[in-house]
């Protein structure tokens, strides 16, 4: 009799076992699932990368970089909560040619928007147009042959016309002719209200202060959030 108890009762308890072990793969089962849920989750959320590559407007000469234009619009991308990260590839200074020589190396990491701010410089230096429609054209090419399915954005850019008329017609219209040939979007003129306006510009007249990138994040953001949009 007391065997037969013993028994029983070891038989009861080891249904006990059973069944918290029964309750406890469940449970692991559920954490699992939640865990591919919230991973999938923010697989959905992984953020796509916009590069900005251009000159020392672009990275913001002069000013703190949370001031640069760039910055300014990673802010209005979060404030909207859209998955896009800016990178910032602005370089003082940086000409045509250099972007041709430097762009291999930021490529190096996925890209999923370009935007191309390059050729100022070019023209303050009045460097011939056609050499540097060729240089951006090689930059295009680069990008779109390492990343096909990317978003192409151009910055259009003008010289003073002290350049002369004809050099200054003929580099104004490097930019849209780039844009149309290479299905780009298209700012017209980065520095539109800005350029040429002393309270919005630096000492040298040249580079944007605070309150000028702000209008100048507004030349672009009119232009790129469609594009955004699109993607």
């Amino acid at each position: 009799m007391m065997l037969r108890k013993r028994l029983t009762g070891l038989f009861v308890l080891a249904l006990l076992f059973a069944a918290c072990g029964n309750k406890q793969n469940k449970e692991n089962q559920d954490n699992q699932s939640d865990t591919v849920r919230q991973t999938s989750k923010v697989n959905d959320q992984k953020l796509k990368n916009i590069l900005f590559f251009g000159t020392s407007l672009t990275a913001g000469y002069g000013l703190d970089p949370t001031e640069a234009y760039p910055a300014l619009i990673q802010n209005r991308i979060d404030s909207l909560k859209m998955p896009y990260k800016v990178i910032n590839g602005g370089l003082s200074g940086e000409t045509s040619a250099a972007g041709k020589s430097r762009i291999s190396w930021l490529l190096k990491q996925p890209i999923d928007v370009f935007v191309l701010e390059l050729g100022a410089n070019d023209g303050l230096r009045g460097l011939p147009v056609a050499q540097t429609t060729k240089n951006l054209q090689s930059i295009i090419d680069s990008v779109r042959l390492k990343y096909p399915e990317v978003k192409m954005v151009m910055a259009g850019m003008q010289v003073p016309p002290n350049m002369g008329a004809q050099y200054a017609e003929d580099f104004k219209n490097i930019f849209p002719s780039l844009a149309r040939k290479n299905d780009m979007a298209l700012v017209p003129f980065l520095l539109d209200k800005v350029g040429g306006v002393p309270k919005l510009n630096q000492e040298d007249g040249i580079h944007p202060t605070a309150e000028g990138d702000k209008i100048l994040a507004e030349n672009v953001w009119a232009v790129l959030k469609d594009v955004l949009v699109a993607k």
